[in-house]
């Protein structure tokens, strides 16, 4: 009786995985959509990446407190009066 081998034995892929997973990517996608998959990836990756990192930033804003925080008393006040004029 033939043994059933997991696909990925180890980890990672290797070679001869990786060329499998390219060719069913290619059967089932064609060769004119790949690029484009591909591209929208990589944006919604670097979207996410973006939103993570403005996550961990106020995180860490919220841990140093609002004692120290970046703005200054001169930026508050600029923002309330801008906020003042643009409600009326």
């Amino acid at each position: 009786m033939i043994d059933a081998l997991p696909l990925f034995v180890g980890g990672m892929p290797g070679g001869m995985e990786l060329a499998v997973i390219l060719l069913i990517a290619v059967l089932l996608f064609g060769a004119n959509k790949i690029p484009k998959l591909a591209r929208s990836t990589g944006e919604a990756m670097g979207e996410f990446q973006k939103g993570r990192e403005e996550v961990e930033q106020e995180l860490e804003e919220m841990r140093e407190g609002p004692s120290s925080s970046s703005e200054t008393p001169e930026d508050e006040s600029a923002e309330a009066e801008s906020e003042s004029s643009t409600e009326t």
